[in-house]
């Protein structure tokens, strides 16, 4: 019977915190948080049913299970490494790589492309989107919008903003919100229950419909299938334009939200967060 690997990114993380013997070490050179390699790490343990380090006050100690498994996975990133190489045509200045969630992609950067094209019609842009946070494609990447809380994301990155929490449906919808379906996105700490207790409504609201993003909540909204809680960085561009129509006037600030970060030395990836900047601005 065939085993599922953990993901490659937990050993990659163990790997550097093995090299350093410190998780904030490990954390600066791969671009982490501290936390976050922290619970790869934890999540690693788990999986192999035993403990890689001991945790001092003031490092790490590799446990023999660790010193075990730190070599074989040395040599299988040396082979990868290896491997990867003569694929290697070097860098290719005029192509600048956005790593982004595929709503940001859909309802953000794709339909204000080309004005940023005008400005830079040299560059070739190639997008890369996913629904959750990428590590292998953010490692590829020149710019990167990642959602999620600020711990999660890097100290380099910046929220994006104004975004909270908002009720959308189509310009057609007129039942009570009582009445309604209402949409909510997976995997975040506020929906529909604290939105209601924002607005002072009873009963607790209750989702009926569950996506995995706000962009298919919204698209769900535009077709009038109920009511979605979105965020307004997203839902703003289709209200200004009247293919959706905000619910009551509440505006709920949540803990997670979409983060920016950029190649501080790339000199395009810089001028692309200006540009989208300016954008939602």
């Amino acid at each position: 019977m065939s085993r599922i690997l953990p993901p490659m990114n937990w050993f990659r993380v163990f790997e550097a915190a093995a090299r350093h013997l410190k998780f904030t070490a490990a954390a600066d050179e791969l671009g982490m948080t501290q936390s976050a390699v922290s619970q790869q790490i934890r999540s690693l343990e788990v999986r192999l049913g035993t403990p890689l380090f001991v945790r001092q006050p003031r490092g790490l100690m590799l446990t023999d299970a660790g010193r075990k498994l730190l070599p074989k996975v040395s040599i299988s990133m040396e082979h990868l490494q290896q491997a990867t190489e003569m694929f290697d045509v070097g860098a290719q200045d005029d192509v600048l790589t956005v790593a982004t969630s595929v709503s940001v992609a859909q309802w953000i950067i794709g339909p204000n492309l080309p004005s940023f094209m005008a400005l830079f019609p040299k560059v070739r842009v190639r997008l890369l989107s996913t629904i959750w946070a990428d590590d292998f494609k953010a490692s590829l990447a020149d710019v990167e919008i990642r959602f999620g809380a600020a711990a999660q994301v890097g100290r380099a990155a910046k929220r994006l903003e104004p975004d909270q929490l908002i009720a959308v449906a189509a310009p057609s919808f007129q039942e009570p919100l009582a009445a309604a379906p209402l949409i909510e996105a997976v995997g975040i700490s506020e929906g529909w229950r604290q939105w209601g207790q924002l607005a002072g409504i009873t009963p607790t609201l209750a989702p009926r419909l569950f996506v995995d993003s706000y962009g298919m909540a919204l698209t769900l909204a535009q077709n009038g299938v109920g009511v979605a809680l979105a965020s307004s960085l997203l839902a703003r561009p289709l209200i200004a334009s009247g293919e959706l129509k905000q619910i009551g006037d509440v505006a709920l600030v949540s803990t997670e939200g979409y983060f920016l970060a950029v190649k501080p030395d790339n000199k395009i990836a810089l001028a692309f967060s200006d540009w989208l900047a300016r954008l939602i601005g």
